[in-house]
Order: C-alpha cells, then structure tokens, then sequence
C-alpha cells in the first residue's frame, strides 16, 4: 500500500514519468488514400492522354509547340468530361471493365473537340485529325487509360485490406447485421464496422432480432461521442426507410455529415426514397457484397463549390456597397427628411444554424415598441408606412443595408429569408421542414421570393422552396436567381 511520502518525490529524485494518454491514431495511411486517390486517378488518365497524343503520328517528330497546342486542347476537355462523368467519385467496388464504356465515349467527344478547337486556328489542324491517327489516338488513350487505373485500384485495394477505415452502421436489425457480418467477412471494401446504433423505437415484431456481430454502442444521442472516439469517416445508413424519415434518425445524418464523415444509404431491394431535407438523391449506385449502396450527396454548405459561393458573397457585397454608396446615402437622407432621426432599423432575425443575427435594413416606418417589432407580422400596406417608407418596400431599396451583412458573413446574397426568432420558433412547430432552411446562410433573396413569396404569404410553400433550393444549390441557380431578383425589383407587391 503506497503512503504519502511515497507518492510525492523526494529531493533530488526524479519523479517515474506519467504515461501519456494514448490517442486514437487511426488510420492515417487509408484516410490519405481515400481522400487522394480521385487525384491518382486524374494523373493517370492525363499522363495516357499526353502519351496517346505525342505517339498519334508514328514517323515523325511532332514540334514541341504543335504537341502542346494539341494536348493543351485535349487534356483539359478530357479530365473535364471524366470529372462530370463521375469517374473520378470515391467508389467501394472499382472495376475498369464498368468504367470502359464512360471512357471511350467521354474520349471521343474531348477528341472531337480538340480537333475542332485546334482547326480554327490559323495552319495549326492537328497532326493526329486522320483516320488512323484517330484511331491510334483512342486506342492507346484507353489502353495507357485502363492500364494505370487497373494499378491505381489494385494497390487501393491493397491498402484497404491492411488498414481498413473504421464505420458506424445505423440501424441494429436485421439487414444492419447482414451488413456487419459481411464487412467483417471481406475486406477489400475497406470498412471496418466498429459499432451499431439501434434506432428502433418499438420492439420488434418478430421478437428480439438476432445478435449482431459488432457492439450496440446506443441510440442517435451517442453518435457524435462515437465519431470523435473512434475515428468514424462512414456512416451506413441500414434502418428501413420509416426509420430514415425518422426526425431523430435526419437528426443523426446531418451531425455525421457536418462532422465530415461519408454517407451510404444501404437500402432493401424496395427501399430507395423517403431521405430527409438536407441529403441529395444518388445519381450512381454501389454494392456492398452484393446489397445495393448508395453515397448520399452532402448538404449544400459542404459541397465543393460553397466556398466559391462564400467568396462571391463578400466580393460582390463589398463592391455594391462603393457602387451603391450615393443611392445608399440618398436613402438615408430621404428616410431622415421624412420621418426624423433612426434611419437604420436593426431587428434580431434567425439565419445559419438557428443562430440570431442583427439585420440591418432602412427604416420604413416606426413601431410603438420592441415588443411590438419582434412579435408583429409585417403587412404590405401598413398605415403607418409614409411615401418614402412605401417608395423603399416597393423597390426592396429598404433591403440594400443587409449587404453589410453579408460583407460580415452572417448572410449570403442568395438563401432563404430570416425571421424573427418569435415566428422561426412558431413556423417551426406548425410547418415540418421550416426549420431545415436553417441549414444555410440566410440571403437577401431567395427561390421563393423570385416566385411571388414575400410578404404575407405562405409559409408553407416558402419552406418548400427554401429547402429545393438548398438540395439542388449550385452557383449557376445563384446568378439565375438573383438575374430574376432584379428583373422583379419594381413589381409592387413586396413587404
């Protein structure tokens, strides 16, 4: 039994060393692998194609500056055409033989466009626009193609077996313990199953379901403890499609998905719907040892393409605030002139993840009190509204100040309208999806506004909108939106 003296060290002793706390290291190696094999597959498919290009014309020397005007016009066009196709996606069950069709006619059509853009350019028709150095092109693309991905999926597969990934399967039942028992049996998938979570919320009406070959580490509430504790990038999705649609079930799949794990939806051979707000439809399948997987889009706000969105944003903002400056400061003035001092009105409005903001707008008219501003709906034609007030609803000028909002990063140009925390919490209980528009940025228009949705309108077809904008977001819908947001500026019959 160790005493006191003991336990303190004595002077001029050295104290034993306390053992670190040892940290899950994962599995650095794969993770690497995983998130950088779609470039080990562009590099393959671009060194075939610059070596198609240069053996194209056997017998003669092409020119260094012919050969990189022809490639410069191929490769681009090539790697473009594969990426939209698909074939660049993070795949559980690779196969070359699947991707040969996808291949050859995505080649062909970035040839044909290399042949076009090079011929209207002045004497620079490609060296390889014959029959037969067409021919040789397409072939020895697809054979250097094929080749190199066929070595690139051989050593993943590799890797995967020696350090697979660690998963998380939703859903205890039966098809969740199919699942675990075939991870665990073959391993050239990657997946290590380090746990299950039961979403079941009523026995089950066969009797307890056979045991499953991993732990039962809890319900939904524990997930985000699993993730961190264990490293989990995947989540498989394996409750039935009821369970899916489940509020608590949506719940768990977005916390994965913001904690940056992948989604698979392994669904029964009847179940393929029924996913909720916030997780795009899968346009390519996948299979697990024969059940049918498919990767569940990420939201929105995770999605390559958001942080150009972000950037756009604050860049626009801060350049129509200098353009904007003289309407801005004639605003003001007129807003001053015609109803005294407090030209800017600030009111607490809900925007990204339930948090509240301080939304600037002019001012348009005065209410008696606080109270009275956060708890009264807003109407198109308040009495109280002077022609200057009426002027700026009008025209929506009373929205310009929100562009410093933006500018600070609380709102975007595009996304749904805020609403004060009273009516978000409100419209929240009486309309189901109200309040996954939350999921992004609030924006200073929006698809529902471009169709008429402002103002004392409804609230449920607003939510519809705000949440098909949000699953099919993409920068072009951006600019179409706000394009249709300035051609409706004049319209009177906004709020």
């Amino acid at each position: 039994m160790r005493t006191e003296n003991e336990s303190v060290p004595r002077p001029g002793r050295t104290a034993p060393p306390v053992p670190a706390p040892r940290q899950n290291p994962g599995p650095p190696q794969v993770l690497y692998t995983e998130a950088t094999f779609p470039l080990t597959l562009l590099a393959a498919d671009a060194a075939a194609a610059c070596a198609a290009a240069a053996l194209a014309t056997p017998g003669r020397l092409l020119p260094t500056a012919d050969l990189l005007i022809e490639t410069g016009a191929l490769l681009p066009a090539l790697l473009l055409l594969n990426g939209v196709g698909g074939l660049y996606r993070r795949r559980l069950s690779p196969s070359v033989l699947d991707e040969l069709p996808a291949l050859a006619g995505r080649a062909a059509v970035a040839v044909a466009f290399a042949v076009t853009l090079c011929g209207c350019l002045p004497e620079r028709w490609p060296s390889f626009a014959t029959a037969a150095g067409l021919l040789r092109l397409l072939t020895g693309y697809l054979a250097l193609a094929v080749t190199g991905r066929a070595a690139a999926y051989a050593a993943l597969l590799r890797r995967r077996r020696r350090a697979p990934r660690p998963v998380l399967l939703l859903g205890a039942g039966d098809r969740g313990r199919r699942v675990a028992a075939a991870l665990l049996a073959h391993p050239r998938y990657g997946m290590r199953p380090v746990g299950c979570l039961d979403t079941a919320r009523a026995p089950h009406p066969d009797g307890p379901p056979a045991p499953v070959p991993v732990p039962v580490l809890g319900g939904c509430e524990v997930l985000e403890r699993e993730i961190r504790r264990r490293g989990v990038r995947d989540l498989l999705i394996t409750t039935d499609t009821a369970e899916t649609a489940d509020p608590e079930t949506a719940a768990a799949m977005r916390t994965a998905a913001r904690l940056g794990c992948d989604l698979w939806l392994v669904p029964g051979l009847r179940e393929y719907g029924a996913l909720p707000y916030g997780f795009r439809r899968p346009a390519h399948g996948d299979h697990l040892w024969g059940f049918p997987c498919l990767r569940i889009g990420r939201p929105a706000r995770h999605r390559p393409g958001w942080a150009a969105k972000r950037a756009l944003d604050r860049t626009a903002a801060a350049v129509l605030l200098m353009l904007a400056a003289p309407l801005l400061a004639a605003c003001a003035l007129a807003v001053r002139l015609d109803d005294g001092p407090g030209v800017i009105f600030r009111q607490q409005r809900v925007g990204l993840d339930g948090r509240v903001f301080t939304l600037l707008k002019f001012r348009t008219l005065r209410p008696a009190s606080a109270h009275e501003s956060a708890t009264r709906w807003t109407i198109a034609q308040d009495r109280r509204m002077g022609r200057v007030g009426r002027l700026l609803r009008r025209t929506s000028l009373d929205e310009l100040p929100q562009l410093w909002n933006v500018l600070r990063g609380e709102m975007s140009l595009v996304g749904p309208r805020p609403e004060r925390p009273y009516f978000a919490l409100r419209f929240t209980q009486a309309h189901p999806g109200y309040a996954d528009r939350h999921r992004v940025p609030a924006g200073i228009t929006g698809l529902a506004q471009t169709h008429g949705l402002r103002g004392d309108t409804s609230i449920e077809d607003r939510a519809r909108f705000d949440n098909h904008y949000i699953e099919s977001w993409s920068l072009w819908q951006d600019i179409t939106i706000l394009l249709r947001t300035a051609a409706t500026l004049i319209r009177p019959d906004g709020s």
